[in-house]
């Protein structure tokens, strides 16, 4: 009798695990966004909802929980129930800047979360205003040498910040940084000529690159991106040694079930296959970038060691 209650005892775990996975999703699903309504990361969550629910066969909403520099969605995130309802798109960077940026990091990104796939990879865009002289990044690095000091540079996240003064130290500049709430809020001090150049997004530069407002020189990553194959890299331009490439993930809480996260993991890839998802991915300046769970854990890891290095390189301290 024992070995007849334990047999069905396995039976019922072998049966009702599967089932579990079968009847995924059942309810609404919620994106987490780190960031206000409207912005970039916004933008982009709401695509990825509106894609995902086409596949889900289920509401798939945007839940905004911004501030504190994302760590309140990470740890929203972190405490959520692992059932597979709760799912965040983040950037990568921004999980593993975070674990340097502060004394104590109110969460660990390898132990909290689970990864679930990559979507997007960009990079960070050099700028200055279109009226300017400068055409490439040799003219105005040789500009910023000889204004020393008196040069400036404006930025408005830790991406920038990292990004200006990495060229800084590789160029050998003396070029100050400025802070701005908003990569927008400095744009008519870029253009009156109050700064020297930006440090800004790709999604918020392509839109003033068409409007003839600015006018980009140089790109972050180590190769040039499909999205803007006109747009050279840093060390193009004479200033090698910058590899920062920003990309996209998906997570879910820790403990959410195998199952649940193959599935999602399947989501994310047809979406990126749907007719819309390049189109929409060009036009904010991002390429697809799919890695599975495994893989997407690994850059994670990559990621958090690279950004000791960037935050040291930035004189960041953390706080």
């Amino acid at each position: 009798m024992r070995r007849i209650l334990i047999a069905a005892a396995l039976l019922t775990i072998t049966v009702t695990q599967p089932a579990s996975a079968q009847e995924y999703p059942s309810r609404d699903i919620k994106l987490i966004c780190g960031f206000v309504a409207g912005s970039g990361a916004d933008i982009i969550h709401r695509f990825l909802a509106k894609q995902m629910q086409q596949i889900a066969g289920k509401p798939v909403l945007v839940e905004n929980r911004p501030g504190a520099a994302g760590n309140i969605a990470n740890t929203y995130v972190s405490k959520a129930k692992p059932d597979g309802y709760t799912v965040y798109p983040v950037g990568g960077a921004s999980l593993a800047a975070s674990v340097h940026l502060f004394k104590q990091p109110p969460v660990d990104p390898l132990n909290d979360y689970e990864p679930v796939g990559t979507v997007l990879k960009q990079g960070w865009l050099l700028v200055v205003d279109a009226k300017s002289p400068f055409k490439t990044l040799p003219e105005l690095t040789a500009y910023l040498r000889q204004k020393k000091g008196n040069a400036s540079y404006s930025t408005a996240t830790t991406n920038g910040t990292v990004m200006g003064e990495m060229y800084k130290a590789i160029a050998g500049l003396e070029t100050v940084q400025v802070n701005y709430k908003t990569i927008g809020d400095s744009l008519n001090d870029l253009l009156s000529g109050t700064i020297d150049f930006a440090m800004a997004d790709a999604a918020y530069s392509l839109g003033q690159i068409k409007n003839g407002r600015i006018r980009a020189l140089a790109i972050s990553t180590p190769e040039r991106m499909q999205s803007m194959p006109d747009i050279p890299t840093m060390a193009e331009g004479g200033v090698p040694g910058i590899n920062l490439v920003l990309w996209t993930g998906v997570f879910v809480p820790k403990g959410t079930p195998q199952p649940i996260k193959a599935k999602l993991a399947e989501w994310i890839a047809q979406l990126l296959k749907m007719p819309e998802t390049g189109p929409f991915l060009s036009a904010i300046g991002t390429d697809p970038f799919y890695l599975t769970p495994e893989e997407t854990g690994e850059l994670l890891r990559r990621e958090i060691e690279l950004w000791r290095g960037f935050v040291r390189t930035a004189k960041i301290e953390p706080t």
